[in-house]
C-alpha cells in the first residue's frame, strides 16, 4: 500500500477519498485552490497545498501545478475522485511520466472509452447491446441524415468526445437535424476541442441502469450490481437508487454480466460504472463506461458493504482483486439524494452563499457525505453539490420513507443560500417514482407548466423552514489537456498561509 496519496480534487469526495486512506493508514496531502483554504478536506488532510487561484483551470486543472505538490510532499500516488483530470487520459499519462501512480485506468484505456464513438464500437465487439444508430461517428450532415432516416425519429446528436451530461441535442423530426448537427458539432469543439458526433435513436421513455464493476487489471473484475439514476434534469442526476427496482431478475443478472464482460475486455482497471438506457420492454443499450469513481458510489457501498475507494486504492497499489463474485451479496435498498445549492423557483440556477445554519440529519442507516460546515462560504466557482444523503433498508418503501425523514431534518441556511432539498421530496412523493414506474422523463414532467406535486402518500409535510433551503449537482468540470510547466515552483513547507493572496505555485503546509 502506499505511504501517502496526493487527492486531486475538492469538496465531498476529497473527504471521501482522505478518509478511506486515513483508515487505510495512508497519508494524505488535499491539493486546493485559494477560495478552498479554509475547506474542510484542507482543515483535515495530513499536509495541504494550495495551487492556484480560485479559477479552475489555474488549479485543480492545473496539471503541472499538481505533479509539482506531489513531487514537494514525497505523495506516491494521485487520486483524482471525479470531475475535474479524473478521466483525462493526458493527465493520467503525465502522472505516469513523473513516477506517480494514477489512481484509475490505465491512460490509453481512458483515451479509448472517453471517446464515446471508440467505445461504442469497442463494445459491440465485446457483445454489448447498442441503441440503433451508428457505430462510427457522422462526418456529415448527408450521413447523419442518413442514419436518423434508418433508426427512425426522435433521434439525438452526441459529441464522440463529450460526458458529464453536455454534448447531447435531442431532434424530434428531419426538419430539425441540419441546425441541430451544425450546432451540436460547434458546441463540441469549443467544449472538448473536438467536433466529431454521431447519432442514434433517442429513447425518450427508458430508465438510466448501470452498473458498478471492480477489475485490478490482471484479468479479474467483479460486479457489485445496479444503480437506478433515472431522476435527472438536463442528464444530470439527483436521485439514485440500489438495486435498481421494478427490473425482473434475469434482467439485472444480463446487465451485471455484460458490463463485466466489456470492462474486462478493455483491460479496465479500478472502480468504473457501464451505463445504459432500459426501455420498457426491459432491452438494455449501452451508454457509456464512466473511468472513475461515480458520485452515486455510496448506495452500492450501503447494499454490499464494499468501501470502493478503498478498493481503488489497493488495485491501484498493485493488489489483486480481494474480491470474488461469490463474495458479493446485495443486502436491502439504499438511496441517494443529492443536495446542491440551487434554486428550483428559478430554473436551478446556482444560490451560493454562507452557511449560517448547518444541520445534516442522523439516525439509523442514515450516511451523509458533505464538505459543509457552519460557516462554510458555498463557492460560486464550482460546481453546487453540498451533500449527499443516502439511507439504506429493507425495503424499498422503508427506504423512501426514511429518506424524506432525513431531508426533512437537513436544515441548510444562510443569505441568499438555496437547495434542491424541497424538489427532491417532490419527487419522493410523486406517485411514479413510489411505485417504480419512473423514467428519464420524470423530472421534466414535474417542472412542466401546470405541473403540481402528487398527492402526499403518507411522505412527511413540508414545512417553511425546510421550504428554505437545500443543495447539490454532478460535479463534471471540463477536461482539459495541460503540460507540465517545468518552471512551476512552490513555496517552502510552513505555516497555513492567509488564503487572500494566490501563489504563483504550490503552497504547502502540514497539519500534523
Amino acid at each position: 500500500m502506499f505511504d501517502k496519496v496526493l487527492i486531486a480534487n475538492r469538496g465531498e469526495i476529497a473527504l471521501r477519498v482522505l478518509r478511506a486512506c486515513r483508515e487505510l493508514g495512508v497519508r494524505t496531502v488535499v491539493v486546493h485552490s485559494s477560495a478552498d483554504a479554509d475547506s474542510l478536506p484542507v482543515r483535515l488532510a495530513d499536509e495541504a497545498v494550495r495551487i492556484g487561484p480560485a479559477a479552475s483551470r489555474r488549479s485543480y486543472l492545473n496539471a503541472a501545478a499538481i505533479v509539482e505538490a506531489a513531487r514537494q510532499t514525497g505523495a506516491q500516488a494521485v487520486h483524482p475522485g471525479y470531475g475535474f483530470l479524473s478521466e483525462d487520459a493526458d493527465f493520467a499519462e503525465i502522472c505516469a511520466e513523473n513516477g506517480l501512480v494514477f489512481i484509475g485506468p490505465p491512460p490509453q484505456v481512458m483515451a479509448a472509452l472517453a471517446d464515446k464513438s471508440t467505445a461504442r464500437a469497442l463494445m459491440s465487439r465485446a457483445g454489448l447491446p447498442l441503441p440503433p444508430g451508428s457505430v462510427r461517428t457522422s462526418p456529415t450532415v448527408a450521413k447523419a441524415q442518413e442514419v436518423a432516416a434508418e433508426v427512425g425519429y426522435p433521434v439525438i446528436v452526441k459529441a464522440a468526445a463529450g460526458g458529464g451530461g453536455r454534448g447531447m441535442t435531442v431532434v424530434r423530426c428531419a426538419a430539425e437535424l441540419p441546425r441541430a448537427y451544425a450546432r451540436t458539432r460547434a458546441a463540441a469543439q469549443v467544449a472538448f476541442g473536438d467536433d466529431r458526433v454521431y447519432v442514434e435513436r433517442y429513447l425518450a421513455d427508458a430508465r438510466h441502469v448501470e452498473v458498478q464493476v471492480l477489475c485490478d487489471g490482471q484479468g479479474n473484475g467483479v460486479h457489485l450490481g445496479t444503480r437506478d439514476c433515472s431522476v435527472q434534469r438536463r442528464h444530470q442526476k439527483l436521485i439514485e437508487e440500489a438495486p435498481a427496482p421494478a427490473l425482473r431478475p434475469a434482467t439485472l443478472d444480463t446487465l451485471a454480466e455484460v458490463a463485466l464482460r466489456g470492462a474486462l475486455s478493455v483491460g479496465f482497471a479500478g472502480a468504473g460504472t457501464v451505463e445504459f438506457l432500459v426501455d420498457d420492454a426491459e432491452r438494455a443499450h449501452f451508454l457509456e463506461i464512466n473511468c472513475r469513481i461515480q458520485v452515486e458510489h455510496p448506495v452500492t457501498e450501503m447494499v454490499t458493504g464494499v468501501d470502493l475507494v478503498q478498493e481503488q486504492l489497493h488495485v491501484a497499489a498493485g493488489v489483486p482483486l480481494r474480491l470474488r463474485q461469490s463474495d458479493v451479496r446485495l443486502h436491502g435498498v439504499a438511496i441517494e439524494c443529492r443536495v446542491n445549492v440551487e434554486d428550483p423557483d428559478r430554473d436551478f440556477a446556482p444560490a451560493p452563499g454562507r452557511l449560517e445554519r448547518f444541520r445534516p440529519p442522523g439516525g439509523p442507516f442514515t450516511r451523509v457525505d458533505t464538505h459543509g460546515h457552519v460557516g462554510y462560504l458555498v463557492s460560486p466557482h464550482y460546481d453546487s453539490l453540498l451533500a449527499k444523503v443516502a439511507v439504506w433498508a429493507p425495503d424499498r418503501d422503508a427506504a423512501l420513507g426514511r429518506l424524506d425523514r432525513a431531508l426533512a431534518e437537513f436544515e441548510v441556511a444562510g443569505p441568499g443560500v438555496r437547495t434542491t432539498i424541497p424538489f427532491a421530496r417532490r419527487v419522493l412523493r410523486d406517485s411514479a417514482f413510489r411505485a417504480a414506474r419512473h423514467t428519464t422523463a420524470l423530472v421534466e414532467r414535474l417542472l412542466a407548466p401546470g405541473s403540481d406535486a402528487e398527492p402526499n402518500d403518507g411522505a412527511a409535510p413540508l414545512d417553511a423552514d425546510h421550504e428554505a433551503g437545500r443543495l447539490d449537482a454532478d460535479p463534471h468540470p471540463e477536461p482539459v489537456h495541460p503540460v507540465p510547466d517545468p518552471r512551476a515552483e512552490a513555496a517552502p513547507a510552513g505555516r497555513t498561509p492567509a488564503p487572500a493572496a494566490p501563489a504563483a505555485g504550490p503552497t504547502t503546509w502540514r497539519n500534523r
